[in-house]
């Protein structure tokens, strides 16, 4: 099984908001994203989304988008974006996907997941500029939270956030041993031109649409 990453997908099938008004580079990008996924992910394998899925606004509203990602190969499991306004409980997540019949999709939350030998732990995170006190020390809370729930500290460990990690997140990676983090949520770039030692960016348009394989 291989293991690839990915972020900011921003499906839209509900909520009429084409992301081509960002530039051409979103044009039709959903079916973009679909030929690659299904060329590159095999069904054995495991894909992390880190975050944006879709614009709804409730879970409702994302109905279309989740039905698109459970029609992709592979198994998906989601970490909250700061535009995922639908996101519930896992629990009535998880009743949902149920409810719907949609699956290979789970949910990163407080919780950290252990795929081929190599576990996986993280939050959103926070944008420095923006996030008053309450906020970070709720997302240090909650990387802290998932990085206690691996099983095996042993293993090589990623972080997986939404936002780039700020100080105080790095920080808890230097004391926790990990090296390496995944990320999206940063668009407009050119392919290849993010620079940051450790620090992988994934988000859709940055990687063309196409899925990351790490492992």
């Amino acid at each position: 099984m291989s293991i690839y990453v990915i972020g900011d997908l921003h499906l839209s099938f509900q909520t009429g908001k084409p992301m081509d008004i960002f530039g051409q580079v979103w044009k039709d990008h959903e079916s973009i994203l679909k030929e690659n996924w299904q060329k590159t992910v095999k069904k054995e394998d495991t894909v992390f989304i880190v975050g944006d899925l879709s614009w709804a606004m409730y879970l409702d509203e994302a109905d279309k988008d989740f039905e698109y990602l459970s029609g992709l190969n592979g198994r998906k499991i989601l970490l909250k974006g700061n535009h995922d306004y639908w996101w519930e409980t896992v629990t009535k997540l998880n009743m949902y996907m149920q409810d719907k019949g949609y699956t290979g999709i789970e949910f990163m939350h407080n919780s950290s997941f252990t795929v081929e030998g190599i576990n996986f732990c993280g939050t959103k995170g926070y944008d420095y500029a923006e996030a008053d006190d309450k906020i970070i020390n709720r997302e240090m809370q909650r990387f802290r939270l998932s990085y206690e729930s691996i099983k095996d500290k042993s293993l090589y460990t990623y972080a997986l956030f939404h936002y780039p990690p700020e100080k105080e997140i790095l920080y808890m990676m230097k004391e926790y041993g990990i090296e390496k983090c995944i990320f999206g949520h940063l668009h407009g770039l050119k392919q290849g031109s993010y620079e940051r030692e450790g620090c992988l960016l994934v988000s859709a348009d940055y990687v063309s649409f196409k899925p990351v394989l790490i492992k």
